[in-house]
């Protein structure tokens, strides 16, 4: 069983409908932030402008979005 499209970094995700998920992009650079930012973009699997990553929706990965809402956008949920 090979990992989901759209999913990167080795996560495999259960193809079922009760996985919600969000879908978040890039829109910020994180040149002059401080490191720990730059590191929650890496954690969510970004590392460049207009870059989307599609990851679990779950209280950790909402907890990131909000640490760095100024650098990203949430471009789905479902």
């Amino acid at each position: 069983m090979g990992a989901a499209a759209g999913f990167g970094r080795g996560r495999v995700l259960p193809m079922n409908d009760t996985v919600k998920t969000i879908t978040v992009e890039q829109v910020g650079s994180p040149i002059r932030r401080p490191s720990e930012q730059r590191a929650t973009l890496v954690g969510l699997g970004l590392n460049k402008l207009h870059r989307r990553s599609t990851l679990e929706d779950t209280p950790a990965v909402r907890g990131m979005v909000a640490k760095v809402a100024h650098l990203v956008r949430v471009v789905n949920e479902g």
